[in-house]
């Protein structure tokens, strides 16, 4: 007798509730699910990497960040709130996965959306946006919604039940915790707050980096999560640490050969980094750091300036932080 070939499908993975119970719910009816998370500075696969572990789904993980800043600097649907642009970006990764599922030779794509839980992202025309735009249309299931959104090619082939899908809709979280108990599932992240895009502080430092440079590199897209940013002039921007942890972050991302470093040597203090700049600049920048640290007001500060020509001392007179306030972007 002649074995069926396995249905298997391929999802995308924010780690979140959602995306747990879309492929169990296809797990249940006997399909094989792989998930796939994409990585950027500006969202990771940490949480998707936690809930494949705990659910024993294979991962795979795709660095997507030079692709995914051509359409961020002008995405045809726009942003949201802030710099976010939801439907483009999910559009670009139903057609990365899909590209991935032809290769991989998987049947359909899935992903834990819910019409309606979200009011830009996730309205039914939204939804519908991203479909025509992925370039798989037909090819992309919503298990929790599915009983409110169109049949797919899945479904009329028969490689999926769509009597055993849901009919998940609106914001209500209360017919997910209630089938994550029937799952035996209760540790899992709350919904979103994993994309920086959304955050209005990250989105105006970006909005600044776009501003002014045409070329940027992967670090510093990184340093916008930390510290106080400072633009001194259109070609000169300074990173200041706020604390250990912000100086340790900062140093992670910095450039030998490109960055200036700057620090106090002889008293506590921030650690700065400076993108760019004249001598001039430099000098701005290292009374910036002084007015930063813990030296005494109008006292002149050691200050240590590190850069591709070498290591150097300066005497200078700290900026007051009320100063420096005026150019923080």
């Amino acid at each position: 007798m002649a074995h069926l070939k396995k249905v298997r499908a391929l999802g995308l993975s924010s780690g979140g509730l959602d995306s747990i119970l879309a492929a169990l719910v296809l797990q249940k009816q006997g399909i094989e699910v792989c998930w796939i998370s994409f990585e950027t500075p500006f969202f990771s696969a940490e949480k998707a990497e936690k809930a494949a572990k705990f659910t024993k789904i294979d991962l795979i993980k795709k660095n997507i960040t030079d692709i995914y800043l051509k359409m961020l600097k002008n995405p045809p649907g726009g942003y949201g709130k802030n710099m976010n642009p939801c439907r483009d970006c999910h559009a670009m990764m139903f057609n990365l996965a899909g590209e991935v599922m032809e290769t991989m030779g998987f049947d359909f794509l899935f992903s834990g959306e819910v019409a309606g839980q979200r009011p830009l992202s996730q309205t039914k025309s939204a939804l519908r946006y991203v479909e025509k735009r992925s370039g798989y249309d037909g090819y992309i299931l919503r298990p929790l919604s599915a009983l409110h959104l169109p049949e797919t090619i899945p479904e009329k082939e028969g490689k999926v039940n769509r009597e055993k899908l849901l009919n998940f809709s609106g914001r209500s979280r209360k017919p997910q915790i209630k089938l994550a108990r029937e799952f035996e599932i209760t540790d899992y992240p709350t919904p979103g707050g994993g994309c920086l895009l959304t955050d209005k502080s990250y989105s105006e430092r970006l909005k600044d980096l776009l501003r002014h440079q045409d070329n940027f590199t992967h670090e510093d897209l990184h340093l916008l999560k930390y510290g106080r940013c400072l633009r001194l002039n259109r070609g000169t921007k300074v990173i200041i640490g706020r604390n250990k942890l912000d100086n340790e972050n900062i140093m992670k991302y910095y450039l030998p050969k490109e960055d200036t470093l700057i620090t106090t040597k002889k008293i506590p203090g921030p650690l700065l980094i400076m993108k760019n700049g004249t001598r001039e600049d430099v000098f701005k920048a290292a009374a910036i750091c002084a007015g930063y640290s813990k030296a005494l007001k109008d006292a002149m500060v050691d200050v240590e300036i590190t850069n591709i020509n070498g290591t150097e001392s300066v005497m200078v007179k700290g900026c007051h932080p009320s100063s420096a306030k005026k150019l923080m972007i």
